[in-house]
C-alpha cells in the first residue's frame, strides 16, 4: 500500500499533506501531553519494529506479495496519537532511503497507513475489549482491530488511485497517473486484503500484543523502561530474519516502478513517466538493485534493516527534541 510518486497526480498529493500538516501538527501536541503517552525509547522501538515488519513480504496467488504494518499494535499500545507519529516517520524514511513509497505521496500514504489505521484499530480495539477481556477476547480484539484497519487503509487506497482516471487526464481524455478505474482498483486491493493481508495483519497483531502484554509494558512508565531490553532482544531477532522476506519477489500490486508498469501493459502514463523516477532512494529496494547473489542480497537486506531502524530511532529522538520546544 505504499503509493509510488507517479501514481497520484501533484493536486492529490497536495491535498493529503495539506490536510495532514494540523494532524501532524495535534499528533505532536497531543503525544507530548498525554498523561498515557510511555516515553520515546518505546515510541522509537515501536516505530523501528513498524519498519522491520514491513519487510517481512508474504507472497500470495497471482504473483503479489504484501506485509504486516504494525500501526495497530502501535495504536494499541502507544496510543493512536503517537502510533501516527511512529508510523508518518517510518514512512518518511521508508521513501527517502529506499524508495519504498513516494516524496510526493508521502501526505496520501501516511493518511492511510498511519491515520486510518492507528485511529480505527485503537477504537476498535477499545470497543471490543471493554471491561476486564478474557484470554478469549484478549486475543479477538487486537486481531479484529487489526483485519479491518487494514482492509479499511487498503479501501482507501483503492479509492485514491480509481479516482485518478477521473480528476486528471489530458486534453484527449487519457489519464496522466494511476489510470486504473475504481472498478479495477477496488477488487484488486480489497481482495488480496480481505483473504490473505488482513488475515495476516490480525494475526500479527494478536501475537504482538500478547508478547508486549507479557513483558508488562503498557502499565506504566517504569514498566515500559524496564521492558526496553527484551524488547530491543525481540528486534534484533527480527533484524536477523529479514532475509525471509526476500521469499516474495512479486512486487505488490500498485507498486510498480515506471519499468514494471512498462512491462506490465506495455506504456507509460505521461504524468507517471515524469514523477515516477523522481526519487529512487538512497538504497532501493532495501541495497536488492544490481545483486545477483542470495547471499549478497540477505545482508544488504539484514544491513538496511539495521541502519533503516537505526536512523528511524534518531528521527524519533529529533522529533522529541523539537517538539519540547
Amino acid at each position: 500500500m505504499h503509493i509510488p510518486d507517479g501514481y497520484l497526480s501533484p493536486k492529490t498529493c497536495g491535498l493529503f499533506f495539506a490536510a495532514m500538516l494540523p494532524v501532524w501538527y495535534a499528533a505532536s501536541r497531543w503525544t507530548m501531553r498525554s498523561p498515557g503517552f510511555k516515553g520515546f525509547p518505546l515510541l522509537a522501538l515501536g516505530a523501528a519494529f513498524s519498519f522491520i515488519i514491513m519487510m517481512f513480504n508474504v507472497p500470495i496467488p497471482g504473483g503479489s506479495s504484501g506485509h504486516m504494518t504494525g500501526t495497530v499494535v502501535l495504536g494499541i499500545v502507544l496510543g493512536p496519537w503517537a502510533a501516527l507519529i511512529a508510523g508518518s516517520i517510518t514512512l518518511a524514511l521508508q521513501a527517502l532511503l529506499f524508495g519504498d513509497g513516494g516524496i510526493l505521496a508521502f501526505g496520501a500514504n501516511s493518511f492511510n497507513m498511519a491515520l486510518i489505521m492507528s485511529f480505527s484499530g485503537f477504537y476498535i480495539y477499545k470497543a471490543l475489549s471493554f471491561g476486564t477481556p478474557g484470554r478469549v477476547r484478549g486475543i479477538v480484539a487486537p486481531a479484529v482491530a487489526g483485519y479491518v484497519a487494514i482492509n479499511l487503509c487498503a479501501f482507501a487506497t483503492a479509492l485514491e488511485l480509481g479516482a485518478q482516471p477521473i480528476i486528471a487526464v489530458d486534453p484527449q481524455g487519457v489519464p496522466l497517473y494511476a489510470p486504473y478505474s475504481l472498478a479495477i482498483t477496488v477488487p484488486a486491493m480489497m481482495i488480496p486484503h480481505l483473504l490473505f493481508f488482513g488475515p495476516i495483519e490480525a494475526l500479527g497483531t494478536a501475537l504482538v500484543l500478547s508478547y508486549v502484554r507479557k513483558q508488562e509494558i503498557t502499565r506504566h512508565e517504569n514498566a515500559a523502561y524496564g521492558g526496553i531490553s527484551t524488547l530491543m532482544v525481540g528486534l534484533l531477532v527480527l533484524i536477523l530474519l529479514t532475509p525471509i522476506g526476500l521469499i516474495a519477489s512479486g512486487t505488490p500490486w500498485g507498486e510498480w516502478s515506471v519499468a514494471e508498469f512498462s512491462g506490465l501493459t506495455g506504456f507509460v502514463p505521461a504524468g507517471m513517466a515524469r514523477l515516477g523516477e523522481m526519487w529512487p532512494g538512497l538504497a532501493p529496494d532495501y541495497g536488492q538493485a544490481g545483486q545477483a547473489s542470495v547471499l549478497v542480497k540477505a545482508g544488504y537486506y539484514v544491513l538496511s534493516a539495521i541502519a533503516g531502524s537505526a536512523i528511524i530511532v534518531f528521527a524519533i529522538y529529533l522529533w522529541g527534541r523539537l517538539c519540547r520546544r
